[in-house]
């Protein structure tokens, strides 16, 4: 079954994002928040998960739970977002506004996927 291109752009996005995290991990780790144990492991946990999550929309067999935990990763990265707002160090150098945009964001990009369904 082929699926519309905006599906596939999804897809390329969240596995280019999650290779990312092997690439520049760095910058992962940063907005990393501090409370959270291992920073290290989740951000390459979280790397696999955008890159198998991104990988499962391209198949009929896996779409819909790829749909739902990308939801569900959407908002825990929320946790994320939150964190870069409190600090200046997390921040990344971005300025206030741009932080503040990325949250509505999130919700933006779980409607995405949430259309899919």
């Amino acid at each position: 079954m082929a699926f519309p291109w905006h599906l596939y752009s999804m897809a390329v996005l969240y596995i280019i994002a999650g290779i990312m995290h092997f690439v520049r991990p760095k910058i992962y780790l940063r907005i990393m928040p501090r409370y959270l144990p291992q920073p290290k492991l989740l951000v390459g946990l979280s790397g696999m998960a955008e890159i198998l999550l991104g990988t499962g929309l391209c198949f009929n067999i896996t779409k819909k739970y790829s749909i739902y935990g990308i939801i569900l990763m959407l908002a825990i990265f929320l946790l994320v977002h939150f964190y870069m707002l409190s600090s200046e160090k997390a921040s990344a150098g971005l300025p206030k506004w741009v932080l503040i945009l990325r949250i509505p964001l999130q919700f933006v990009l779980m409607y995405w996927a949430y259309s899919y369904l």
